[in-house]
């Protein structure tokens, strides 16, 4: 791939990750339909016991209905999915699955404890393993769209594969 593509490539992906960190922040901390509650009602919440909350909303799912439960076991997967997967598109050093996986915790870990600290939604440790896993499956699409990519170049420039 010539180094103009991969310019264009890696600016389109800095825009990408701005807009995702921007609409993580907006769904995270300031929509109303995800029951942001206003200020003079906030209260502090936290889970740290492990699994304790997926269990509840998988128990409860028919209850709880079936937007609440996919909001809250697969959104959190997946609102970090981009994570992992742009964030090795636009730094090359970034590209290995424990470092991603590691990022993506530790975003995850700043944003709880930001939840916790303004009282905007729950420090949540069921968040944390939902949000790490989806930087994990991000990292693992970057790494499977990668080779694929690689191979296809190879085959289409008669390079050999190392």
């Amino acid at each position: 791939m010539n180094r103009e593509i991969k310019n264009k490539i890696k600016k389109a992906g800095t825009v990408a990750f701005l807009l995702y960190i921007a609409a993580l922040i907006y769904f995270l901390f300031f929509s109303e339909s995800y029951g942001r509650a206003g200020f003079a009602e906030r209260e502090y919440h936290y889970n740290v016991v492990p699994f304790r909350e997926i269990k509840r909303f998988w128990i409860y799912r028919e209850q709880l209905g079936v937007f609440a439960v996919v909001t809250n076991l697969l959104g959190n997967v997946v609102g970090f999915v981009p994570f992992g997967f742009i964030l090795p598109l636009i730094v090359r050093r970034a590209r290995g699955f424990f470092l991603i996986t590691l990022l993506g915790f530790a975003l995850s870990l700043f944003v709880e404890v930001v939840q916790l600290i303004t009282k905007v939604g729950c420090f949540d440790v069921d968040d944390l393993i939902l949000n790490t896993l989806g930087a994990a499956v991000g990292y693992i699409l970057f790494a499977v769209c990668h080779l694929i990519d690689d191979q296809t170049r190879r085959k289409k420039y008669g390079e050999k594969e190392i």
